[in-house]
């Protein structure tokens, strides 16, 4: 006999004692796993506060021995008048780059920082790259020309075709990614029809993939239209486009956009990282896409990339520069397969690029995308929005906050997908949904 029912309780009773122990039991292990992950994200944080301090002197001494002068950080005082100093709007630089928090910037043995020059540009005011970045042919591409375009992969109707005028789509990449992102899922699985009527343009974004990566750019919003125009829509003689984006690629095709209206028939982005200017400024989308915790690992990795400038230079140091060791491995690993091209993207940039291009267009082009959506809206350009539910770097609220914002805007929610596989692993899902959306603005154009 239960010791409970011989001291009176019903077995009705006993059931809800030991149900009300098991809620308690699992609500304090609960509060336990949370409290032990709080601890856990703020030492593990801390810990990268004092790294990056540390490694703040070091690159600074060991970039005096290698290129002759040291060169700025976004540390300490010199780090807040370099980013003050540039430009208004789209030309501005984030205030992100300096106003990143770290305990340890405010100890004299971070001072030495303060101190730092721009190094002088090298070889008559070309812009070679540092001695952390890669050297090899593909890498430095364009740093003696100061005047080479990006590198647009171009998909052309066949020739000696008649009938209706080709249609023009512009696909955009999104952060640490490339063209490849867009030739290896959209245009395998054109259809037949479709590839009579389209010529598509997928761009090299400037700082990734085959562009040019230049030292001594800051990898503004400006930066990135003014070399997308010259490189496509002036190159090819554009009139008119559709734009397809995702990720940090929507931020730049809004704005875009919004500078070409009369040009621009229809705006695809997927997942877009967008935060409402009224929610706060740059610090808020920052704070937001690079949450200092360390679960689950690609939140990890973002933070750490976003937070801290020389612990992301020593990664960029190990993985890009050394990007043909890694693919010799790979290759050694797996000699009957291709590598994949997401693992060839991932060091396709300099940390200079991802870096200035985290900050100044991602988190800084919050302030400016709310005006980019107040011109398209007055323009009547309609606006076509896919987003997964799993997503954890770009999360959902951002569509929605989106479609507040462009409440014309449509937005489709894909079920059981995060920030990649949105695109990859649905690919000919993805082709047809955008094959509708072109041939409807025709018909809506026709009408």
């Amino acid at each position: 006999m239960c010791f409970f029912t011989a001291v009176g309780f019903s077995d009705e009773r006993v059931d809800f004692l030991f149900m009300d122990s098991s809620i308690s039991s699992r609500k304090w292990l609960i509060r336990f796993r949370t409290s032990l992950l709080d601890f856990v994200n703020f030492t593990v944080f801390l810990f990268l506060d004092f790294l990056d301090a540390i490694l703040c002197v070091i690159y600074r001494y060991i970039d005096q021995f290698l290129e002759g002068k040291t060169t700025a950080c976004y540390c300490g005082s010199r780090g807040e008048e370099r980013g003050n100093a540039d430009g208004d709007g789209e030309n501005e630089l984030s205030e992100t780059l300096c106003g990143r928090r770290n305990v340890f910037r405010r100890i004299a043995l971070v001072g030495f920082s303060g101190s730092c020059k721009d190094s002088e540009k090298m070889n008559n005011g070309s812009a070679w790259n540092r001695w952390s970045d890669c050297g090899c042919s593909s890498c430095v591409d364009g740093m003696e020309n100061r005047n080479q375009k990006l590198y647009v992969a171009v998909r052309e109707p066949p020739r000696g075709r008649s009938g209706k005028p080709k249609e023009n789509v512009i696909f955009l990449h999104g952060f640490v990614s490339s063209s490849s992102l867009w030739t290896e899922s959209v245009f395998p699985n054109l259809s037949e029809t479709q590839k009579l009527n389209y010529r598509l343009f997928a761009v090299d974004l400037l700082g990734f993939g085959r562009s040019p990566k230049p030292r001594d750019c800051f990898y503004t919003m400006k930066d990135h239209l003014e070399k997308i125009e010259e490189s496509v829509i002036h190159q090819f003689g554009l009139n008119s486009f559709h734009l397809v984006a995702h990720s940090m690629g929507c931020l730049i095709a809004l704005a875009l956009a919004a500078k070409y209206s009369n040009s621009v028939k229809s705006i695809t982005l997927v997942a877009p990282p967008y935060f409402p200017s009224k929610d706060g400024g740059a610090m808020t989308v920052l704070e937001n896409l690079g949450a200092k915790r360390v679960w689950p690992p690609l939140l990890f990795g973002s933070s750490v990339m976003s937070w801290y400038e020389h612990v992301g230079r020593c990664a960029c140091f190990v993985i890009c520069r050394n990007h043909r060791i890694w693919e010799w491995i790979l290759r050694r690993i797996n000699p009957r397969r291709n590598i994949d091209f997401r693992v060839i993207d991932l060091t396709k940039h300099t940390h200079h690029s991802a870096w200035h291009s985290m900050h100044n267009v991602i988190c800084g082009g919050a302030k400016l995308t709310d005006g980019y959506l107040d011109e398209l809206s007055r323009a009547g350009v309609k606006i076509y929005i896919y987003h997964g539910d799993q997503d954890v770097v770009a999360p959902v609220e951002c569509s929605y906050n989106l479609k507040k914002k462009a409440v014309d805007a449509t937005v489709n929610m894909v079920q059981n997908v995060d920030h990649q596989t949105i695109i990859l692993g649905r690919e000919r899902e993805l082709t047809q949904d955008l094959e509708y959306i072109w041939a409807n603005t025709v018909e809506i154009e026709r009408s």
